[in-house]
């Protein structure tokens, strides 16, 4: 029965590489190891529908955010930071490329509106850093430290959602731990990520580079922008900014907050009542997607594990590499990698890890500590580099304003190469020490 979760999750790798959309190939390949486990189609199905239950809150947590981040994108107020940080940092590109890395690490935690800033921070950015002859392959890294490091790290905002994801699938799976120990777990994992950085901002892309010029244009905020002005609007959308965390962090529950942040950005009418069904459609466009890839990968590690698939992988796996930890969490690494990069979602993997690691990592005297920054660093690991992961599309889409960005060669190979490796490393070493 071992081969059963090894084809179906080859079968999921490959069709996501070939780009079949996502939600389609772990569909595909949940359906297929019911089949090959001797379950009729029906059944399979049925199973694969009940086990999507268990990611239903992470679902609607990622809805409910989205439709925050619009709202508070709706309000102007990052608009406001944009010019705020130009008029600052213009020339200093190292200090330039860091302040972007620190906006964007917001975005997941203190102002939760995910990549939904890069279309209003990036394009009107294009032509200074031109000007500076700054390294966009640097702004990409930046960008994609932000959008991964503080979820991975941080249990707020994106990084609770994460942590209480990781939490769900090792609890589901028979190791009990707490947000707070996965948090502490991942804290070495993350590390790696800050030196990729450091290395891709003073190392590899520190040099000048000279950009040609397209026939697109972008806005130029330094020729003919004028400066927004700080007002109510902006306070009180800072106030249910902070609201949302407090509750948040008072209940531990991500749905409490963002749906607190939400109806006050109404109350205050700093969005109007009448933009609701605008504000709700367009977060359920920009978060749906992840949502249901969440949802179908429950639905997959379910199968997988109710067929009693997951305990014949794991005998097969001690036999094969016996008690030897080092060997067993590089193997378990590598294997998320390739999970990972062919999903393109860190969230939507880790209930398909989990399904995986648990039983692995109990067998092999694991402890909860190191078997969490195992889960999590094998969640994370792909998400950057991967073609079809937010956080390389996101990116890419502001830098490629202009035309003048290449998607795999500008944004997915230099965050592979900063963040993956380090990632591994880091990781590889926590599960050793912890």
């Amino acid at each position: 029965m071992a081969w059963v979760v090894i084809i179906s999750v080859l079968i999921m790798t490959v069709l996501s590489l070939l780009r079949v959309n996502v939600i389609v190939a772990i569909t595909i390949a949940a359906l297929s190891a019911g089949l090959m486990s001797g379950l009729s189609l029906i059944d399979s199905v049925d199973l694969f529908v009940a086990g999507m239950g268990g990611q239903s809150s992470t679902a609607l947590s990622y809805i409910l955010l989205g439709a925050f981040a619009v709202a508070i994108s709706y309000t102007g107020i990052t608009t406001l930071l944009v010019h705020s940080l130009v008029k600052i940092l213009t020339g200093k590109k190292a200090m330039l490329v860091l302040a972007i890395a620190g906006i964007a690490s917001l975005s997941q935690n203190l102002v939760p509106v995910h990549i939904a800033f890069i279309p209003i921070l990036i394009p009107p950015l294009l032509k200074i850093f031109d000007e500076m002859k700054l390294d966009r392959r640097a702004v990409a890294s930046a960008l994609t430290f932000g959008l991964k490091a503080p979820y991975i790290m941080i249990s707020a905002g994106f990084g609770l959602l994460f942590h209480e994801t990781i939490l769900e699938g090792m609890k589901n799976n028979g190791m009990s731990i707490t947000v707070n120990e996965i948090a502490l777990s991942l804290l070495i994992p993350g590390s790696g990520m800050i030196v990729g950085l450091l290395i891709a901002v003073f190392i590899t892309y520190r040099k000048d580079k000279a950009i040609s010029n397209t026939d697109h244009e972008v806005v130029n905020m330094k020729e003919g922008s004028v400066t927004p002005k700080f007002n109510v609007k902006h306070l009180l959308t800072i106030v249910a900014i902070i609201a949302a965390l407090v509750v948040q962090i008072i209940t531990e529950n991500l749905i409490l907050g963002a749906l607190t942040g939400l109806i006050l950005m109404f109350i205050f009418v700093v969005v109007p009542f009448k933009k609701g069904d605008t504000v709700i459609s367009e977060g359920v466009a920009m978060m749906g997607t992840i949502a249901f890839v969440m949802l179908v990968a429950s639905g997959f590690g379910h199968i997988i594990k109710e067929t009693g698939a997951v305990n014949e992988l794991v005998g097969m796996s001690m036999n094969i590499l016996g008690t030897n930890k080092p060997l067993i969490a590089f193997t378990l690494l590598l294997i998320g990698l390739v999970i990972t990069m062919g999903i393109g979602s860190s969230f939507g993997t880790v209930p398909i890890l989990a399904a995986l690691y648990v039983p692995i990592c109990i067998a092999a005297g694991f402890s909860p500590l190191a078997t969490a920054a195992l889960i999590g660093t094998a969640g994370a690991l792909g998400d950057a580099g991967s073609p079809a992961s937010d956080s390389t599309l996101g990116p890419t889409s502001g830098l490629n304003a202009d035309g003048k960005h290449h998607h795999i060669w500008d944004t997915c190979v230099p965050t592979f190469l900063h963040f993956n490796i380090p990632l591994f490393l880091f990781g590889w070493v926590a599960a050793l020490i912890l």
